[in-house]
C-alpha cells in the first residue's frame, strides 16, 4: 500500500471518479493558496465529499491539468483530471486548508465477465436515448475502467456515487450499476416525471463528454 503524508484536502459536495474531469472555480483564499501549491510544486490534492458538516473517509486524488482563466484577484478556473482512489487515515488543520495523511486503495484485481460488460454497456445506451443524449458506442471503446465513464452519466444520486467509488473492483462496480439501471430504465420508460428530473437536476453531463 502507498501512503501519502500531507495530501491538499478540498471537501466539495461531490464526487469524483479516477480518469474523470471536473472544472472548478476557485475563489477562497485557502483554497486559491492550495491551488497555487499544487501548481508550484506539481502535486495532486485530495478531493472528498463533504457530508453533514463532515467528510468521507475514501476520496479520489485530483491533479490539475489546466489553468483556464486567472482573475485580477486570485481567482482561478481550472480543470483537473481524478487520479486515484484514497482512504483518509489523519486529518490536519495546521494550514489555512486541511491537509490528510492518507493510503492508496488498490484496485482489486476481479475480471469483467464479457456479457456483464455488454450488459451494462447496453443498458447505459437505452438511458441515453430515453433521456435525449447523444449516444457513441466507440466511447466505450478502451476503458480500463468503464465503469467510471458510465457513472458520471448514470443518475446516480450522489449517495450512490460515493458507494460506487467505495467498491474496490471493477467486477464489483459493474454490477452495481447492472442493478442500478434494472431498476432506473422502466421507471424513466413510464415516468415523464422521473424523466423531467434526470434531465434538470445535473445528473448528467453533456454526454459525449467535452474535450479539456
Amino acid at each position: 500500500m502507498a501512503f501519502i503524508d500531507s495530501l491538499p484536502l478540498f471537501p466539495l459536495n461531490l464526487v469524483l471518479y479516477p480518469g474523470e474531469h471536473l472544472p472548478l472555480h476557485i475563489f477562497e483564499e485557502r483554497y486559491k493558496e492550495l491551488t497555487q501549491y499544487c501548481l508550484d510544486h506539481d502535486v495532486s490534492f485530495g478531493i472528498v465529499r463533504a457530508k453533514d458538516d463532515a467528510v468521507v473517509e475514501v476520496g479520489t486524488t485530483a491533479r490539475i491539468q489546466d489553468v483556464v482563466t486567472r482573475y485580477d484577484d486570485g481567482r482561478m478556473d481550472v480543470v483537473v483530471e481524478g487520479e486515484e482512489r484514497f482512504r483518509l487515515l489523519e486529518i490536519h488543520d495546521e494550514k489555512s486548508y486541511y491537509t490528510a495523511d492518507v493510503v492508496l486503495l488498490e484496485e482489486e484485481e476481479q475480471p469483467v465477465e464479457l456479457d456483464l460488460k455488454e450488459r451494462v454497456i447496453t443498458q447505459h445506451m437505452k438511458l441515453l436515448e430515453l433521456v435525449g443524449r447523444t449516444v457513441r458506442p466507440d466511447l466505450y471503446e478502451n476503458e480500463e475502467y468503464l465503469s467510471y465513464v458510465l457513472a458520471q452519466n448514470a443518475a446516480l444520486e450522489e449517495e450512490q456515487k460515493q458507494e460506487l467509488l467505495e467498491l474496490s473492483s471493477e467486477s464489483e462496480r459493474i454490477r452495481y450499476l447492472i442493478r442500478h439501471f434494472e431498476t432506473l430504465i422502466p421507471r424513466v420508460e413510464k415516468k415523464e416525471d422521473v424523466h423531467r428530473r434526470i434531465r434538470s437536476n445535473g445528473h448528467f453531463k453533456d454526454f459525449p463528454p467535452e474535450e479539456v
